[in-house]
């Protein structure tokens, strides 16, 4: 990436998904024209839905169902996955395995109760690797019964992209060195935040972080706040704990309530080897007037998941292949367990109910975003403790970790690595409950 792209983003206007506060809507995909470059540079003409890339930011009730009709006005087969919903499967979005892909001019439409309050989004799952990384993709918020006392709830979306410098998006989906390295890069990168936004100092602000990558980790530093994480991948924690080092796998998310202590702004920092690059900024002015609020509280719990791990199913999961990588007997880039791709069987059957426990092993030179569509799943400590509940995994290079998860949600749910080319290039599997 240029540092000059980076530090021209700096107080540009940010994208403005906009938002839709209903159970009832239609997405509409097609071209659109974005200004994803500063003002004053190149537009760049790409995908998005309803007319803008991100797509509309979906903000829904807990508990109540949403009916959203998908129409495809692309070039090319289409679907949406609700990424972290806990859903029917018939609404998961995988072609293939749970709906078949919507061709151009046709249209689908799904129905869903999202049980779980939090932070999620939405993407296609056809040719994901291309089709998100031109702007099929949007945020999806659930909103608690009773929500957090703050000022202001924000959106955060972390992107990058691959353009030139006059704002022309290159090609190169298909890249196969890209996808035996570490996936698609982009050369220029923002944080998306609606650009209405403006904070006072004093404030206390949830901010909802959501990596919409295709490929890059992105790790983020955020200037200007004292507060704690509330929660990972749209799920409570417990307690909130300290921000630390934030780290965010393509997929994964974040939230994070703090008071802004920044008196010009609330800054997000990307560090990287040849120094910080600037991603964007919320302004800030004014003083809030009176009294400072108390201590950051839980966010209240989602329904409950009850692991029995003296009975859990092991279930081995070694990611293999790649550049600089081992032989393993697939037939593309990448494997799990000597496979590449879907087989006509399962990788693993369970019993509703049952508790899985996958051990994964990354046994490649790559990090990879392991998610599980359909469920949450505990990241076990090195003692075996349950830990946090999420939807995607980090596995670094060499690196094994165990999840543990309640199979309890009836139907065929896609495994895979959310870094886009990866599974694009045969990392991906599916288990099945019955």
């Amino acid at each position: 990436m240029k540092r000059r792209s980076f530090l021209a983003a700096t107080g540009a206007a940010l994208l403005a998904p906009r938002v839709s506060f209903a159970s009832s809507t239609v997405l509409s995909a097609g071209p659109v024209v974005a200004q994803i470059l500063p003002e004053g540079d190149g537009t760049t003409a790409t995908w998005g839905l309803n007319g803008s890339t991100p797509g509309p930011a979906l903000r829904l009730a807990q508990g109540e169902r949403a009916e959203i009709t998908f129409e495809n006005g692309l070039m090319q087969p289409s679907a949406l996955h609700w990424h972290g919903i806990r859903l029917e499967n018939a609404m998961d979005g995988v072609p293939g395995l749970t709906q078949d892909a919507v061709p151009p001019g046709g249209r689908f439409d799904y129905s869903f109760v999202p049980p779980d309050a939090g932070t999620y989004w939405y993407h296609s799952h056809n040719r994901s690797w291309e089709q998100v990384a031109r702007g099929i993709y949007g945020p999806l918020i659930v909103e608690e019964t009773t929500p957090p006392d703050v000022d202001h709830d924000v959106i955060v979306m972390v992107d990058d992209w691959r353009l030139s410098e006059t704002g022309e998006q290159l090609g190169g989906y298909d890249d196969l060195h890209d996808r035996a390295h570490a996936g698609r890069m982009g050369n220029y990168a923002r944080a998306l935040v609606d650009p209405a936004v403006q904070l006072r100092q004093g404030e206390r602000v949830r901010l909802r972080l959501i990596n919409v990558a295709t490929d890059r980790v992105f790790p983020v530093q955020i200037d200007g706040i004292k507060g704690r994480i509330v929660a990972l991948d749209g799920m409570p924690l417990p307690a909130p704990a300290p921000i630390g080092d934030i780290l965010l796998a393509p997929a994964q998310r974040i939230d994070i309530i703090a008071d802004v202590t920044g008196a010009e702004q609330l800054g997000f920092v990307f560090p990287t080897r040849d120094g910080p690059y600037d991603l964007g900024a919320i302004p800030v002015s004014g003083v809030r007037s009176g009294p400072a609020r108390g201590d950051i509280a839980a966010l209240p719990g989602n329904p409950g998941h009850s692991l029995d791990l003296e009975a859990a199913s092991e279930v081995p999961l070694r990611m293999e292949g790649g550049a600089m990588g081992g032989r393993h007997s697939g037939s593309d880039v990448w494997a799990f367990n000597g496979v590449s791709d879907l087989l006509e069987a399962p990788l693993r059957r369970f019993e509703r109910g049952e508790t899985a426990r996958f051990r994964l092993v990354n046994d490649t030179r790559w990090a990879h975003g392991i998610h599980l569509h359909g469920h949450h799943f505990h990241e076990l400590g090195p003692d075996g403790a349950p830990g946090a509940l999420r939807d995607t995994t980090l596995v670094e290079p060499g690196a094994s970790i165990e999840i543990a998860a309640v199979m309890d949600n009836p139907g065929k749910w896609l495994l895979h690595c959310h870094m886009l080319g990866h599974q694009a290039a045969g990392m991906r599997t599916w288990v099945e409950v019955a």
